[in-house]
């Protein structure tokens, strides 16, 4: 098996009312999931990592402003076209569900549990 190129897609905002430390909670979730597709052989990306430091730079004053939600989502979603997976983690999110949508439009494989990625010798 080839190393694949994994999105990892869960709950950003989800259940946490806008708080910080719940959503801090599930970006934890993502990036120690991201950790064990790492450590299986495959390279995982959060969408996380390119929008926040973007939403940042354009100037976004809050989670869910305009500026947030021209590239939070989106980007996400460009990013799916380099991806050779998604891997749908967590609760309920319909950000996470858009992720999953979107992969299997572009025929991407997706994951629902992490023993579903074999690991490379």
């Amino acid at each position: 098996m080839k190393s694949l190129m994994i999105l990892i897609a869960g709950p950003y905002r989800s259940g946490t009312k806008d708080d910080p430390a719940l959503i801090a909670l599930n970006v934890k979730a993502m990036t120690d999931t991201a950790l064990e597709v790492y450590r299986m052989g495959h390279m995982p990306v959060l969408g996380e990592w390119f929008a926040l430091p973007m939403i940042e730079a354009a100037g976004s004053k809050e989670i869910g402003d305009a500026v947030f939600n021209e590239i939070f989502h989106p980007i996400a979603v460009r990013l799916i076209n380099h991806c050779d997976a998604v891997m749908r983690i967590g609760g309920p999110s319909s950000g996470a569900d858009e992720m999953v949508r979107e992969g299997k439009a572009k025929g991407k494989t997706i994951f629902y549990n992490i023993s579903e990625i074999h690991n490379i010798p």
